[in-house]
């Protein structure tokens, strides 16, 4: 058995996974604005507790953890998305914990668990696409993840799409993530809508699924739903020209407003890839091991 740990902006799961990857027991929970205050306590508060809880029932031969950013080593060099840099967070787990951790990028992670078990299982070249708080992502060509030396590289989310545009937290502007990250869209509904911050993204989703052409906030929502189309488009776009992938996979959070997003996004990328360009060879479809692919994927050697 081993425990993979999937840190996200806001959350933190901790699961058991079997050789078979699958996940036998998860405790989770979000991140209130005080712990992200001291976001290292917090961090290693919760992945100890919960690690020598599991440790106790289960026999457990390593920890993997899925983190935004880049991790080198065991030391997390930068976050942004986490708000954490030069972190040797390792050293600090194994001074409780006596078991090999390894820290991976949390895209990744969930990359290669959709590669083996889940969307992208049986294709030779595809994409993979995280949409959170960031966009993060990987790309696999005869079925083997394509690296860039010690730092994970291939970072989709910070391939710049409006040139002078929003600030980012990596320090360039114009950034996909800035445009099509779940975060960005959920955060630009909320503004358009006149909603605070404690609008929860399952109020959204109920909003959109329920919102009838006669009510007042319907154009509202479309245009912000269809700017959001239009920047993810764009970027996935730009990835199957580089790439020239079979399939296009998108997780995070994007897969559970799938039945809202996904048709409306495959007809703008196959207007302009299939319909000017000719390609008609790809797919795009929604990730199948929703959020468990980080805590999956981290165990995965």
């Amino acid at each position: 058995m081993k425990i993979g740990i999937d840190i996200g902006g806001s959350h933190i799961s901790v699961g058991v996974v079997d050789e078979n990857g699958k996940i036998i027991e998860k405790t989770e929970k979000r991140l209130t604005s005080n712990e992200k205050k001291d976001i290292r306590k917090s961090i290693e508060e919760y992945i100890i507790l919960n690690s020598l809880n599991f440790m106790k029932k289960y026999r457990i031969e390593m920890i993997g953890i899925a983190m935004p950013g880049t991790a080198i080593d065991g030391v997390i060099l930068s976050s942004g998305n986490v708000g954490i840099k030069n972190y040797n967070l390792a050293e600090k787990l194994k001074e409780k914990i006596n078991v090999p951790i390894i820290i991976r990028n949390d895209a990744k992670c969930a990359a290669i668990a959709e590669n083996i078990y889940g969307v992208l299982k049986g294709y030779h070249r595809s994409i993979f696409l995280t949409l959170g708080t960031g966009i993060g992502g990987a790309a696999f060509l005869d079925n083997k993840m394509l690296t860039a030396g010690k730092r994970p590289g291939y970072e989709f989310g910070h391939m710049v799409i409006q040139k002078d545009g929003i600030e980012c937290t990596c320090g360039r502007k114009g950034c996909f993530e800035r445009y099509a990250s779940m975060k960005a869209f959920k955060n630009n509904l909320r503004k358009s809508l006149g909603l605070d911050e404690t609008t929860r993204g399952e109020e959204l989703l109920n909003m959109i699924r329920n919102i009838k052409p006669e009510d007042k906030n319907y154009e509202t929502i479309q245009n912000t739903i269809e700017d959001f189309l239009e920047n993810l488009s764009l970027g996935i776009i730009n990835l199957i020209n580089i790439f020239e992938p079979e399939i296009i996979g998108v997780g995070g959070s994007f897969v559970y407003f799938e039945d809202v997003f996904l048709e409306r996004l495959r007809e703008k990328v196959n207007k302009e890839c299939k319909g000017k360009a000719g390609r008609d060879d790809f797919e795009i479809k929604s990730a199948v091991l929703g959020n468990d692919a980080g805590i999956i994927g981290a165990t995965i050697l």
